[in-house]
């Protein structure tokens, strides 16, 4: 059985203290950690759906090799771009794959406390971004919805091969900043055609911004949140 990880946890509505009647798990960025994303929950107004559990995960500590080797949180380990022409950058299949049951077992773990799959979430930033389409694409229960913010879609040769029948038609939420140089927009755009060409419905968005989430990005995403919440 997979361990689960530490969470920091928030239940927002008319009713905290009822039974949440949906989820939304949130993975957090290279380097930062669970509190992360707890100010942009909290200015999100899901009123409408009811109490909705956030939580919010820390990922493993680990060494990161594009940056020296340094120790922190991150869901994979992340190797320089390749310096020939032509030669996809190599990715951490094993840390993916490890983070991606870590992450399993959490949207296991909300079913088990009775909220639904079909009324779930999956949400990241930046490397979360990357681990909530990895995870949520091979979801094997249907999720309510997936977003990625300034991220990327990882290990892109396989996801038609993998992706869960139960999500071939869930929706995808991605944003990204015009100005991003941590992330550039044309791995964003790269995995928003991806999807598509598999026919995942996709809603995308774009915002003048760098690396970062902005006040009409939040809006943006509450709206869709709404929709895909809806009873």
């Amino acid at each position: 059985m997979t361990a689960l990880l530490d969470c920091i946890e928030l239940i927002t509505g008319p009713n905290p203290q009822a039974q949440p009647v949906a989820s939304v798990v949130v993975l957090h960025g290279l380097g930062a950690d669970g509190n992360d994303f707890v100010p942009i929950a909290q200015e999100l107004d899901l009123s409408a759906v009811g109490p909705v559990r956030f939580v919010f995960p820390n990922a493993p500590v680990r060494p990161v090799t594009i940056n020296g080797g340094y120790v922190m949180r991150a869901w994979y380990d992340i190797y320089p771009p390749s310096t020939q022409p032509n030669v996809p950058r190599r990715e951490d299949d094993a840390g993916l794959r490890q983070s991606q049951a870590q992450v399993q077992a959490l949207l296991d773990r909300e079913v088990a406390r009775g909220v639904t799959s079909e009324r779930t979430v999956l949400m990241g930033f930046s490397q979360g971004c990357a681990m909530s389409l990895l995870a949520g694409l091979r979801a094997p229960q249907r999720l309510a919805g997936i977003v990625g913010l300034s991220g990327y879609l990882p290990l892109p040769h396989t996801t038609a091969a993998e992706r869960s029948e139960a999500n071939v038609r869930t929706p995808v939420c991605l944003a990204h900043g015009s100005h991003d140089s941590v992330v550039v927009p044309s791995r964003g755009e790269a995995a928003r055609d991806a999807l598509l060409a598999l026919g995942q419905p996709v809603q995308w968005h774009t915002y003048a911004m760098e690396h970062s989430v902005c006040a009409d990005e939040v809006a943006d995403l509450n709206d869709w949140l709404l929709r895909v919440l809806a009873a």
